[in-house]
This record gives structure tokens, sequence and C-alpha cells, in this order.
């Protein structure tokens, strides 16, 4: 058939399907809830298609009339058919769709679907909103519109009270209540209580991430997550401490942060009993227990607990230094040194011992303090039996005896059993001298030799 006689063909459907009419009954509100209601009825065999993908996708048109189910986004906006990121899956679903709509160009595989887009494609939109100035073809929907502006909320859960604009919303909210997830995904079988949460989903599978970060180029499956990930390059801290002041990026990071004030540790070590204040701590703990280090290194053959020290270990081996310090622009390898470095400069000292008072710029050094009102070392060594305040302690003093040296340098291959010694060691390649001699201007690599050196002056 030619492209003429197809057009031809489509715009007699549209001339066949009757208008459907508004009648002086929708002032009453008995048609809208009427439309509500059928807006959000389910006939899945009757509206579903399977268009050669891995999931179930609602017919465009009947999208529209289930608005409802569709929560944060406009309930009349016209709801784009379900597409996947496969290019190819996309690109052999378009080759189906032969059908194509004379006004707007979309395209549809079967005749019925088309018959229907033209229907409301070409409908007149003649109500329109006198607050926003947006248009609807059905006065129904113009009133259902209209409760974004005066805040109504007729239909009510008769669980827990909670009120909604639109029937649709109380029905997917209403699911919390009942437990029903009628979306599945087909590839690994996990069920959502909303389309929306299988969409995001199904882009795990396909490794879609649709929002991209226009600083560093970075892809994220969310808007949600790239607005997060953004206030890295901005710097901007919404979320502040009402104790301390502190900003956060994140509402996940302060509450984090507020236990260190409230001393709340509300996740506890079902074999031993001590508890955590978050929950990553909890289940870096129970490894001790099993002695499990399921995270290797591939560099040195260290393993690790947790796949964050890893990560945190594999600079060592690149000397990458990611985090740097906007008031000297110093870098560190770990965010946890930087904002521990960042005190020097603000002289903030939040960590307080409540038992003499003593202030300190870091949690590990109250804790370490903390023990010297106890005389508790609760970290003893298996091979020699001296006892360190710290886990970090003993693993150092560990090196003495196993005689590992982990920390290499890049320039001559030296080996080193502690960062420290290696930093140090890196000076004699590099000439930096950091520690200068205030009475005569006299410069050194090393912090001891400096203080040997002012002897000389006194």
């Amino acid at each position: 058939m030619e492209m003429e006689d197809k057009s031809s063909l489509l715009l007699s459907f549209h001339t066949e399907i009757k208008q459907e009419p508004v009648d002086a009954d929708c002032d009453s509100g008995a048609q809208c809830s009427l439309v509500d209601s059928e807006m959000t009825s389910v006939k899945q065999e009757d509206r579903s298609q399977i268009l050669g993908l891995n999931v179930k996708i609602k017919n465009e048109e009947q999208e529209e009339k289930h608005f409802g189910d569709l929560i944060g986004q406009d309930v009349f906006a016209e709801v784009d058919t379900f597409t996947t990121s496969g290019e190819k899956q996309q690109e052999d679903c378009n080759n189906k769709k032969s059908h194509h709509c004379p006004r707007c160009g979309k395209r549809f595989v079967n005749e019925s679907d088309i018959k229907r887009h033209i229907n409301i494609c070409t409908r007149e939109k003649s109500y329109s909103c006198s607050d926003c100035g947006k248009s609807f073809s059905n006065l129904c929907y113009l009133k259902a519109h209209q409760r974004k502006h005066t805040g109504e909320k007729p239909f009510s859960c008769s669980d827990c009270g909670k009120s909604f604009s639109w029937v649709g919303s109380l029905k997917v909210h209403q699911r919390i209540h009942t437990g029903e997830k009628p979306y599945s995904c087909s590839d690994c079988g996990k069920s959502f209580s909303q389309l929306a949460k299988l969409k995001i989903h199904l882009r795990i599978h396909t490794g879609e991430k649709p929002y991209t970060c226009s600083d560093c180029g970075k892809g994220f499956i969310t808007s949600s997550e790239l607005n997060s990930h953004k206030r890295v390059h901005t710097g901007e801290k919404p979320y502040s401490c009402y104790e301390c002041g502190t900003g956060f990026s994140q509402l996940s990071y302060l509450k984090k942060h507020q236990h260190v004030h409230t001393g709340e540790k509300p996740y506890c070590c079902s074999d031993c009993g001590k508890s955590f204040s978050q929950l990553g701590m909890l289940k870096r703990h129970q490894h001790t227990h099993t002695g499990d280090k399921p995270y290797s290194c591939s560099d040195c053959g260290k393993d690790f607990i947790s796949s964050s020290e890893l990560t945190s270990h594999k600079r060592v081996h690149t000397g990458e230094k990611p985090y740097s310090c906007s008031d000297c622009g110093k870098s560190f390898s770990h965010f946890g040194t930087l904002k521990n470095h960042q005190h020097i400069h603000t002289r903030e000292k939040p960590y307080r011992c409540s038992d003499c008072g003593k202030s300190f710029s870091r949690l590990d050094y109250l804790k370490r303090h903390q023990h010297t009102h106890t005389g508790d070392k609760p970290y003893p060594c298996s091979d020699c039996g001296k006892g360190f305040f710290t886990s970090s302690e003993l693993s150092i003093h560990k090196r003495l005896h196993t005689g590992e040296k982990p920390y290499f340098c890049s320039d001559c291959g030296k080996s080193f059993s502690w960062v420290g010694s290696l930093k140090i060691h890196m000076r004699t390649h590099t000439g930096e001298k950091p520690y200068c001699c205030s009475d005569c201007g006299k410069s050194f690599s090393q912090l001891a030799k400096l203080k040997s050196h002012q002897r000389l002056h006194i």
C-alpha cells in the first residue's frame, strides 16, 4: 500500500470514531468519579502486548486511562510507551510498528492501537485550567487536574486515613497495606507495587544509565542519584546538624552523624551483643566472628572484610589521591583523612570526652584518649602479649613479627611496614622538606630532625 493510501486510511479511522460526549452530569462529580475509576481499571489480557522485549507493556492510550498508577507524573500527560535501553531491541521493535499517526508521527504495531491513538491525538482540548493554562479534552480531566491547585484530596485510605487527590494514587497506596506487588521483573522475578519502580529496576539488567553528570560524565539510573552526585562537584551541603552545624550533602550522612551526639547505637550484633551506630559497621564487625574476608587485592593478595576497604587499599598501589583540601590544595587517598585534615584549618574539635571534657578533632583520637581513663587495652598481640588501644595499632605492631612490608616506593621499589615511613622515604626522591625552623629558617624532611636541630637554639 502506498504512503498516501496509508495516510488516507488512518485519517478515515479518525472520522469513524465517535467523540466522547461531555454532559452536564459531569458537574455533579459522578462522571468524574467514573472517569477516575475507569482510568485505574486493569485488564491486562486486553491491553498488554509483547513487543519482542523481556517485559509486558501497556498500550499507549490505555496507559493514559491508567494515569493514576503513575505516581509523580502528571496524570493527564500522555505517557510514552515503555522502552528499554537496548538499542537493537528498540530498533527491532520500531521495525514492527508499521502504522504511524499522520499528525504526530508516532508508530504502532496494531491497527486497533492506531485507531485509539488517533482519537486522542486529534481530540480538541477545549477545557483550560485558569491557574496554569493547561488544556484538556474532557471537563472531568480538567476538574481532576484542578485538585493540584486546590489541594483537594477526596480519596481516603480506610486503613490509615491518608488522603489522595486521585483514586489511582489511593489504589497504589493501598498496596502498602495489602502487600500486593503486581509488577514482576521477567529477568529475576522481583516484584514491585508500582510500574515506575519496575521500570527503574529493569535498568539494572539492561545497564541503562540515562542520567549523565555534565561535569564528569558519570551515568546514573535515577535522576535523584544524579542530583546527589552533583553535590560532589558543587560542594553543596543542604543538610545541617542542629547540634554542631556540620553540613552534609546527603540526608543519610546527616542521620549517621547525629548518632555521634545522641550516642544511639541501634544495630546490635547477635553473636556478642556489641552495638553500632551504623549498619555498615555492624556488618563489618560480624566478619570478625566468621573470619570471612571475601575481598582480595589483586596486587598484593591482602584480604579485606568489605569492598570499600579494598577500594581504599588499592590506592596504596596506584597512588591515587582523589580528595583535595579546598584550603591548601593537599590531596588525600581517603575522604575520612581529608575530613580530619580540614580540622587543622577550622580548628574544630567536635569530639568531646565525657569524663574530663577534653576535645579532639578526630573520633579515633577521642576513643584512644578514653582508654586513659579506663586503662583498657582491649587488643592484645598474640605473639608477645603487648596490649593496644585500637585494632589498627595492633595491626601495625604485628608487622614487627611477620616482617610484612605492604607499602612500596614507586621510584626505587623499597618497601616499608608503615605508610608514614614510606612518606618520609619519598621525600628523598622529591627533595621535600616540610618542617622549617622558626629561628633560623632551616628546613628538614622529618619532624624528629627538626626537633633535634631546635635544641641548638636553646
